[in-house]
């Protein structure tokens, strides 16, 4: 197969251009910095700004949620994958080359999604994108260690995650400003310039840098985790769909199911028994990082795998603007920014479980309060629930990482940095896949019983049924049959809009539960405030390549 000369000839060109910096310069790797939280910026911007506009996605596309739902599923998946892809490329290509490589990807990803002209070609340009991003958060991450001395070491990544917390309260603000001021492909349009200047910041800012030591790669358990992960959330998805007749017994969802189980059992074997895996899987061995892995992949699957819920509830059910639906989440981010670094402090004078622990019952908490939301939800009960979902956040997120480090040998900590991401990852995609297909099952389920509860004799019936009647006439002037035909339309939009938040309700209660869940493994965790002390004095990555 022979590679396309646009893109030989540009990575050729990446290649042979040295940084016009002064590398030795104290200021070199500031500038390093900026170019790196471009694309920080980005990757996680495009996971956050994407969920206001999916309603009008699903209109512009007319298709439903369990469709739509893998615009974020895709994206979500294939930056999992590439997360553990991503260092080896950087060994054997170069950081330079494979960061600059990254941000073409996405930014090409971007402007596909942008053109796309059905929801088909729009997911597949999200995978484009995912692959993209996957390049982007870890080798990042490598080339600020690697260039940030361990005395700065800190604060540089400090800076860098305030691109990854702007993302998460900004996107959705920006994504909702776009929809509702042009129109929802300008979501992925806007990375395009920006996609533009970080390649050029990053072909004249960064010097290369290659390993010596570079290990082979695990053709096996890339293929096996490639098809495994898609295959079984596709069966996941499509159980419930009203396409599939069969339901969870129909062929397709059965040979799905067969095939990822098969994907993954070869994954586990090949994982354990390679000299070089693609993602060490002895590690999760480690009491602590075992543990810590499981509470993260729990709390995935409830805090990522509902994070579309409040956009679609806002903008369906109580007719919100894209923009305002974006808003509510400006705080997010903003507390989570503050909270974070006084938990890791605190985390430092007392056990770091303390925090953790919190954090995931106020979340738990959070979500419960969600569960009750009506068509008349008040937006100040909303935005404290977001309220407390931030501070949550920010109680967790720190001490937790501190603590799944606790016994891991520093060679090995940038390599368990990214199992935890991979893990997180692929535990909000699982959840995404989750709660949609329990929405979907929902909706079907409280229309057929809100539709039982209407009894054509019943004398309430028709009392609510005569009045929606007189209120039809008194605006439209309708008389007659067409009044109570209309009527009766509104009686059945109501009814279907009161199974739609339920049926949200009932996502944010299983939510709520999974949290819970995830907060139990915590109390098992090990470790003495005396060591985690010295733990949190010392470097956290690993040089690349160790």
């Amino acid at each position: 197969m022979r590679k396309l000369p646009g893109i030989r000839h540009l990575l050729e060109f990446v290649k042979e251009q040295n940084s016009t910096f002064d590398t030795t310069s104290p200021t070199y790797r500031w500038w390093l910095l900026g170019n790196v939280m471009i694309g920080t910026f980005m990757a996680v911007l495009d996971a956050t700004i994407v969920n206001v506009g999916l309603p009008k996605i699903m209109a512009s596309y007319g298709v439903g949620l369990d469709k739509i739902e893998w615009v974020l599923t895709a994206y979500m998946l294939s930056l999992a994958v590439m997360l553990p892809t991503s260092g080896w490329l950087a060994e054997k290509f170069g950081y330079k080359r494979v960061y600059f490589f990254g941000l073409f990807l996405f930014t090409l990803g971007s402007f596909f999604c942008g053109m796309s002209p059905n929801e088909d070609i729009l997911i597949f340009s999200r995978v484009i994108q995912g692959l993209g991003a996957g390049c982007l958060m870890p080798v990042g991450m490598a080339i600020i260690t690697r260039e940030f001395p361990p005395e700065q070491r800190g604060i540089a990544l400090g800076f860098w995650s305030i691109a990854s917390a702007a993302s998460v309260s900004f996107g959705p603000l920006i994504g909702g400003y776009l929809v509702d001021n042009f129109s929802w492909p300008l979501i992925f349009d806007v990375n395009i310039p920006v996609g533009i200047a970080g390649m050029l910041a990053t072909a004249i800012i960064q010097k290369e840098f290659r390993t010596k030591n570079r290990r082979s790669f695990d053709v096996v358990g890339f293929i096996s985790v490639s098809i495994f992960l898609p295959v079984l959330l596709y069966a996941l998805t499509e159980g419930n769909v009203a396409t599939n007749s069969g339901g969870w017994h129909s062929p397709t969802i059965i040979v799905c199911f067969s095939i990822a189980a098969l994907a993954m059992a070869i994954f586990l074997v090949n994982e354990f028994l390679v000299k070089e895996p693609l993602i060490d899987l002895r590690m999760l061995g480690n009491y602590n990082f075992g543990i810590s892995a499981l509470v993260i992949f729990i709390f995935g699957i409830g805090m990522f795998g509902s994070t579309f819920l409040i956009p679609v509830y806002l903008q369906n059910s109580m007719g919100y603007t894209a923009i305002q639906a974006g808003a509510v989440f400006l705080p997010l981010g903003l507390i989570q920014g503050i909270i974070a670094p006084l938990a890791g402090i605190f985390s430092d004078k007392i056990n770091p479980k303390v925090p953790i622990i919190i954090g995931g019952l106020l979340l738990a908490f959070s979500f419960y309060l969600n569960s009750f939301m009506t068509y008349q939800t008040e937006l100040d009960y909303i935005m404290l629930t977001l309220y407390m979902r931030g501070l949550a956040m920010g109680l967790m997120f720190g001490p937790l990482t501190t603590i799944s480090l606790f016994s891991i040998p520093r060679h090995k900590m940038a390599q368990a940095s990214g199992i935890s991401n991979v893990i997180r990852q692929v535990g909000g995609s699982f959840g995404v896949a989750l709660l949609t297909s329990i929405f979907t099952s929902r909706i079907a389920f409280h229309s057929q019983l809100y539709g039982e509860a209407l009894q054509s004799y019943s004398p309430v019936y028709h009392s609510v049924a005569s009045h929606l009647g007189s209120y039809v006439t008194s605006v439209t002037g309708n008389v007659g049959a067409t009044a109570a035909k209309q009527a009766q339309i509104i009686l059945q939009s109501n009814l279907s809009k009161q199974a739609f938040i339920q049926s949200i309700d009932d996502d944010f209660m299983l939510a709520a539960i999974i949290t819970l869940i995830s907060v139990v493994p915590v109390f098992f965790l090990k470790g003495s405030k005396k060591n985690l002390k010295i733990l949190n004095s010392q470097p956290h990555m690993a040089k690349p390549g160790n």
